[in-house]
C-alpha cells in the first residue's frame, strides 16, 4: 500500500488497523523539561499493534550531537528488529500530536524508505474520538529493511555555510521568536544564542491547529508568504537539534515544497561553533 499524501487521518488510520502491509510507530519524544517519559507512556497506552521508535535509540551514538541519523547500517538494524521494512507503509506518530512524529517521518525518509505518513492529530486525537488503545506489546517479526540513504533531505554544518554564501537555498528556524532573537539562552551548556544569519522565524507552533492537527496546505502557504518565504526555491530547515525542523519540513511538503531539507545537528551544532556567524534580534 502505498499514499501520495504525507498525513493520513485518524479515521484512514482505523479503517487500515488491520492491513497486512500497514505498520504502525509510536514517535514520542520530549524535551526533559516536559517531565514526560515517552517509552512509559507507550507502554501504558498505545495504537492496538504499534512498536516504539526510539528516536534516540536510533541515533548515532558516536556523535556529541543530540540524536544526529545514524548510520546506514544500524538504522537498518534497528528497522528490521522493530519489523519496519521493504513493502510497509508505516504510519508514526506520537503523544503530542504533530510534534516528534515528523522527525522519525524524515529519518525513514532521509534512509530511501519513502512509503511512511505522518498521522494527523497523533495519539490524542485517537484518544479523544474513543479510538482502541492497547497496553499489550507487540511482538515484531523481522523484516527486512533495504537502506538507501537520500543525502538530498540532509544538510551538515558545511553545506549551512554554502548555501549562506551562495544564497541558493533558503533557511528556516522553527525555534520560538525568543529564542531566535537570542532573547533567552539557549538549554544546552556552550552554545550561543541567536540564529543562523539570513534566515526566517517559523515557530512551529504556528504550523498547527489547536486540535493538534497540522494547518491546511492552503492555510501554510498563507503562513510561509507572511514569513517571507519563497516556496519556489529550496529551503533548508533548522531548530534546536532537529526535531522541531522535522514539522516545518513536513509543512512545506504538504504546501507543496519538494526541494526541502533538514540540517540535522541544527542550532546545537552552529551555536557551539566559536566560528560560525550569529545574528541577533528578530526579524519582520
Amino acid at each position: 500500500m502505498s499514499v501520495a499524501f504525507p498525513l493520513v487521518s485518524t479515521s484512514w488510520l482505523a479503517e487500515h488497523l488491520a492491513a497486512p502491509d500497514v505498520r504502525i510507530a509510536d514517535a514520542s519524544w520530549y524535551l526533559p523539561q516536559a517531565g514526560r517519559d515517552a517509552r512509559a507512556e507507550y507502554t501504558s497506552a498505545h495504537i492496538p499493534g504499534a512498536v516504539f521508535f526510539d528516536i534516540e535509540a536510533i541515533s548515532d551514538e558516536t556523535s556529541p550531537l543530540p540524536h544526529m541519523l545514524a548510520p546506514a547500517t544500524k538504522f537498518a538494524s534497528q528497522m528490521r528488529k522493530l519489523g519496519l521494512g521493504d513493502g510497509n507503509l508505516i504510519v508514526v506518530y506520537d503523544g503530542a500530536g504533530v510534534y516528534s512524529s515528523p522527525r522519525a517521518w524524515w529519518m525513514l525518509r532521509a534512509m530511501g524508505h519513502g512509503d511512511v505518513v505522518v498521522l494527523d492529530g497523533g495519539l490524542p486525537k485517537w484518544k479523544r474520538e474513543g479510538r482502541s488503545i492497547d497496553d499489550l506489546l507487540p511482538v515484531p517479526q523481522y523484516r527486512h529493511f533495504t537502506p538507501r540513504p537520500d543525502n538530498s533531505l540532509l544538510r551538515d554544518y558545511a553545506q549551512v555555510q554554502g548555501a549562506l554564501a551562495s544564497g541558493n537555498e533558503q533557511i528556516a528556524d522553527a525555534r520560538s521568536p525568543a529564542r531566535f532573537a537570542g532573547e533567552e539562552a539557549e538549554p544546552r551548556p556552550g552554545v550561543c544564542p541567536g540564529h543562523i544569519p539570513g534566515s526566517c522565524n517559523i515557530h512551529y507552533a504556528e504550523l498547527v491547529q489547536s486540535d493538534g492537527t497540522l494547518k491546511s496546505a492552503d492555510e501554510l502557504r498563507a503562513l510561509f508568504a507572511r514569513h517571507h518565504l519563497d516556496l519556489s526555491r529550496p529551503v533548508i530547515t533548522s531548530c534546536g537539534s532537529g526535531i522541531t525542523a522535522a514539522i516545518l519540513l513536513l509543512a512545506l511538503n504538504v504546501a507543496g515544497v519538494q526541494q526541502a531539507a533538514l540540517y540535522d545537528g541544527s542550532w546545537a551544532d552552529w551555536g557551539a561553533r566559536p566560528d560560525a556567524p550569529i545574528e541577533t534580534g528578530r526579524r519582520p
